[in-house]
């Protein structure tokens, strides 16, 4: 049986996130999401050289309810913005493919960079970090995170929902701000069966793990949600700046 991308409570989550995108800005919201979703699923789908790493990772398999919100909430918020106050519908609009943008750059940096990256390094120490870990960056997956804004950002720039710049910066600085997040506040916890560091309790052979650092209880969803928002809140930022001295 092929498995599946979304829970039924993803699903569901999926289809309010959605609605939002419709309501708010039409088709072409439509196609900001798909721009994110599609490649996100194609490459969690790509084989991974080292499987046996993907047990130390939070929330494996199909995407719940609460993922689908953490990347998709900020920008379904966006759409009923559009919605409910059409007077602040470029605003709104900045905000939804800055939300995204930062959503598809995380997932691409982390689909690659924990499949074909080299030389993991810890974002905020520089010194070498597990693979496939919150808070390790590499140069390919940096690249990655930098093509994964530019999709979404050029898929709105094209039927003009937001400038390209306000999405790919509003994107990058998303995504960095999650490996940030990712390597100062989440949870990262330490198998002592295993003897591996690891994202979930109890681990996935079964035994309970140790917090070693971070907020407790501060998980990859918490995360990805405040990096799409602060990727939403750069690209209003860079729109906004845009509108007042390029006019």
């Amino acid at each position: 049986m092929k498995s599946r991308a979304l829970t039924r409570g993803g699903t569901i989550a999926a289809a309010f996130v959605g609605a939002a995108a419709l309501l708010g800005f039409h088709l072409i919201g439509a196609l900001v999401l798909f721009a994110f979703f599609v490649p996100s699923v194609a490459l969690s789908k790509l084989p991974h050289p080292h499987p046996e790493r993907l047990r130390d990772i939070d929330k494996q398999g199909a995407r719940d309810a609460w993922q689908v919100l953490a990347n998709g909430g900020v920008a379904a918020a966006a759409g009923a913005i559009a919605f409910f106050i059409p007077h602040a519908h470029a605003i709104a609009a900045a905000a939804f493919v800055g939300a995204f943008a930062a959503a598809s750059a995380d997932t691409w940096g982390t689909e690659i960079g924990m499949r074909f990256g080299t030389n993991v390094r810890s974002i905020l120490t520089f010194r070498a970090d597990a693979s496939g870990l919150s808070g390790g960056v590499t140069t390919l997956g940096t690249l990655a995170e930098i093509a994964g804004a530019l999709v979404v950002a050029a898929s709105a720039a094209i039927f003009a929902l937001a400038p390209l710049a306000a999405g790919a910066i509003g994107g990058v600085v998303g995504a960095f701000a999650d490996s940030y997040l990712g390597a100062s506040a989440q949870e990262r916890r330490y198998c002592e069966t295993c003897a591996r560091a690891c994202e979930s309790d109890p681990h996935a052979c079964g035994a309970v793990t140790a917090l070693v650092r971070g907020i407790p209880s501060f998980r990859n969803d918490a995360v990805n949600f405040s990096a799409t928002l602060v990727g939403a809140m750069t690209s209003v930022a860079v729109f906004a700046f845009g509108a007042r001295y390029f006019p």
